[in-house]
């Protein structure tokens, strides 16, 4: 039944051909459209030479470039927006952007991470799938209770708290659970709408799929979340008179943002807009909903599917820091809010209530975190962004900064300048310190600071001279780390061509208490790692290893990425449902390789007690509560 009624181009099920069914207008709604398309796929400014002129010079007119003013974000209504040209920030880092290999982040980085997102501005927080693990439902209720109900930034805004949760009532209460606590809950539920997935994935029928995404709706409204998002998930390659249909439906159920993912990431930017635009025309009901995006990046095309999305008329867009995600990731949110920014003009007044002093921050954090480092030549916060080395670009931005940057680094707070003056090296004191951290854009506690500063005199003793990427690196080493269970107190390790590689290490416990152990290996790193698995007996395997050198020179600081596994797979995948074994992150800084190797191993096994400790502590609350209700 569903090859039968999916494959035709008009199934007689939703066909207005069918004379049992109302013909729905069409001409009339896509032609603004349809001339507009081909000026988005070949570059809308070659369209219209005048508009590109204006944009041109306001974009590079003294003194900002890719800077406008825009008014203040609207109220939020769940299903509809007073501004029409004002576009939501649906933020799924923490869900989607999690998902990615070895980027799992522990309940507490996941909190710093949320309120990095409201400092940022996003309009809603996908904080997790609370139905994949005890954890990932602790993690997004701390997140609801504590950021859903902080006012951030001037206009005391609070975003959006969204849980994900398959179309079943166990995945919807766990979600709801979760983000009930929130001042504005929202429960996102998915179903697949391809006939690959509702055939091959789901064995199902239309019918069946539709009636299943009607009730689920209606349930997440009942439960007393105002607040329910539908995704049609695999609309790319979904029949479309059968997309109309189901998301008619659970628009009467009540859904209050349809989203439209590319889930595979392959449609091109003009079919992805006309899509956007074919569902707006013909969907009834649709004036009571908002159209979402959500664009995988498999064929590189996600920014500018999302784009195309939001010129025919979605108005909330789903990204993620960095564009991380499943494979080859999602929408970056700063590449789409800049593109906006700079662009507004021609994608014809629309604008975010992004923050964009945020993003350099928010994408260092999310970096630090994940353990996915983005790559030199990525747009907008790669390293190489603002960077000049062509003789020809560097004359050019001596002259005018406009030749060669469309976007200012202080529009996404990037401030590499040293503004102050000030040079830092090992008579620096601490508010020369302090004030440069300032400077770069850091935020950190009284308690951070001088746990920080002991280890800026620790390299600044043996270094002439500390760069910001110096303390960019030893920031994210001592900062942005997990939960300690286990510290680094010594390592002393032997290598070369004349006897075996050996290594000692001395490690602090959870409880205060040193120990010590020794090791041989094919290599100092090898030797030390076989040392502190024989203290802290967890079995792991190491995935990944990358190290890096932070400046240039022999004295420079090297940072160290591992990933590392072990017995754990109490989580579900959000698509498929699976439990898999996640996979953790560590990252570490210093002067010596070595001990970069064992801070960022320690910090990879940090996170995985920290998870497994969570595990545990859930489970012990659930037979707690099991007994209590038996008794």
């Amino acid at each position: 039944m569903a090859s039968s009624l999916l494959s035709s181009p008009k199934p007689s099920s939703f066909s207005s051909a069918n004379p049992t069914s109302t013909p729905r207008p069409r001409a009339q709604t896509l032609s603004p459209f349809r001339a507009a398309a081909p000026r988005f796929s070949y570059g809308l400014a070659a369209a219209n030479p005048s508009a590109s002129r204006r944009c041109y010079h306001r974009a590079f007119a003294r003194p900002v470039r890719a800077s406008m003013a825009q008014p203040r974000r609207p109220e939020y209504v769940p299903n509809r927006i007073d501004d029409p040209n004002y576009v939501r920030v649906f933020d799924t880092t923490l869900r989607d952007g999690e998902q990615s290999p070895g980027a799992t982040m522990t309940s507490a980085e996941k909190l710093v991470v949320a309120r990095q997102l409201a400092r940022l501005g996003v309009d809603i927080i996908e904080a997790g799938f609370p139905a994949s693990s005890p954890d990932d439902l602790d993690a997004v209720r701390s997140i609801a209770i504590e950021v859903g109900n902080t006012p951030v930034g001037e206009d005391g805004h609070v975003p959006v708290i969204c849980g994900l949760s398959r179309c079943n009532k166990r995945d919807i209460d766990a979600a709801w659970e979760a983000v009930r606590h929130a001042r504005r809950p929202r429960i996102h539920t998915f179903i697949a709408t391809s006939e690959i997935h509702m055939q091959h994935k789901l064995r199902k029928t239309p019918e069946q799929v539709v009636a299943i995404a009607k009730e689920m709706v209606a349930y997440a409204r009942s439960l007393g979340c105002p607040d329910v998002e539908f995704s049609p998930e695999d609309a790319g390659r979904s029949n479309r008179e059968f997309l109309y249909h189901i998301l008619e439906e659970v628009i009467k159920a009540g859904a209050t943002t349809l989203n439209i993912p590319d889930t595979v990431g392959y449609t091109l930017p003009y079919e992805f807009g006309k899509l956007i635009a074919d569902i707006k025309a013909n969907t009834p009901g649709i004036e009571n909903a908002i159209i979402s995006t959500h664009c995988q990046n498999d064929l590189g095309l996600a920014t500018a599917n999302t784009l195309a999305g939001a010129h025919a008329g979605a108005r909330q867009l789903e990204v993620t820091i960095n564009g991380i995600g499943e494979r080859a990731g999602n929408a970056s949110l700063e590449e789409v809010v800049m593109a906006i920014k700079c662009r507004r003009e021609l994608l014809g007044g629309l604008y975010t209530g992004i923050n964009t002093q945020h993003i350099t921050m928010s994408s260092k954090m999310v970096q630090e975190h994940s353990g996915l480092h983005v790559q030199p030549h990525k747009a907008i916060v790669g390293a190489n962004a603002f960077a000049h080395e062509s003789g020809i670009h560097q004359d050019g931005m001596l002259k005018y900064k406009g030749t060669y940057e469309i976007i200012s680094p202080d529009d996404i707070g990037l401030t590499r300048a040293n503004e102050f003056g000030i040079v830092l090296g090992k008579l620096s004191g601490r508010h020369a310190v302090r004030s440069k951290l300032v400077e770069l854009g850091y935020e950190i506690t009284d308690k951070e600071f001088e746990d920080f500063f002991k280890r800026y005199k620790e390299v600044a003793e043996k270094k002439k001279r500390v760069t910001d990427e110096d303390i960019e690196a030893l920031l994210s080493d001592e900062i942005f780390q997990p939960k300690v269970f286990w510290s680094l107190a010594d390592v002393q390790a032997t290598c070369g061509t004349l006897g075996l590689s050996t290594a000692t290490v001395k490690l602090i416990g959870p409880d205060g208490e040193e120990k010590i152990a020794c090791a041989v290996g094919t290599g100092p790193v090898d030797a030390a790692y076989k040392a502190v698995d024989d203290i802290i007996q967890i079995p792991t395997v190491l995935r990944e290893y990358s190290m890096t050198s932070v400046t240039e020179g022999i004295d420079a600081i090297a940072t160290t990425r591992v990933v590392v596994t072990g017995d754990v797979s109490d989580s579900k995948h959000a698509l498929t449902g699976r439990s898999f074994s996640r996979a953790f992150s560590g990252s570490g800084a210093s002067l010596d390789i070595v001990v970069s190797s064992v801070r960022a191993y320690l910090s990879a096994l940090n996170k995985m007690s920290s998870f497994v400790g969570a595990i545990k502590a859930s489970s012990e609350v659930s037979e707690s509560q099991r007994v209590q209700t038996t008794e």
